[in-house]
């Protein structure tokens, strides 16, 4: 009989690895440059990276003026834009409520412009009948495109009494 010990072999038939420090350490410093280094081609790839807004235009085509019946008001949800046409012409009124900013609603029954958020009330024209809301609603420029459209440019607002005349 031996007096030397031996390791009983691993049930799975794996042999066990020894790691010297040294081993180890490259290990570990190998695992965190990899991680500073896909940190740093994640920001740089960031920053060298267009910061671009997509956002809609101001300008926009309302379609064909026969579309809006004479003394009618259309709203154009997606534009946030009232088109108005009167015996006068055509205008364009914001839908936005000039009190908190709410999308403004048509009434036709009532023949007003009604928020839905604080009971902001308003004329066809976007004149301020009754409410919280601090002004009228802005008018936006409106003109006849030469192929024979109505465009909205709502970045350029206008006095309420201009009226694009067609």
């Amino acid at each position: 009989m031996s007096d030397e010990k031996t390791d009983p072999a691993p049930a799975n038939g794996d042999s066990l690895r020894d790691v010297s420090r040294r081993d180890f350490l490259n290990e570990i410093t190998l695992g965190a440059l990899t991680v500073a280094g896909v940190g740093s081609a994640t920001l740089t790839y960031r920053f060298l990276s267009p910061k671009v807004l997509f956002e809609q235009s101001t300008t926009f085509r309302a379609g064909d003026p026969d579309l809006y019946p004479v003394n009618s008001v259309t709203c154009l949800q997606d534009q946030q834009v009232f088109i108005v046409r009167t015996v006068a012409g055509f205008y364009a009124v914001s839908a936005v409520c000039t009190h908190l900013g709410c999308i403004t609603q048509w009434k036709p029954e009532e023949n007003i412009i009604v928020c839905p958020c604080h009971g902001s009330e308003f004329e066809p024209d976007g004149k301020k009948i009754q409410g919280p809301a601090a002004h009228s609603q802005p008018h936006y420029a409106i003109n006849l495109t030469a192929d024979g459209e109505l465009e909205v440019d709502k970045l350029q607002t206008i006095e309420a009494d201009k009226v694009l005349k067609i």
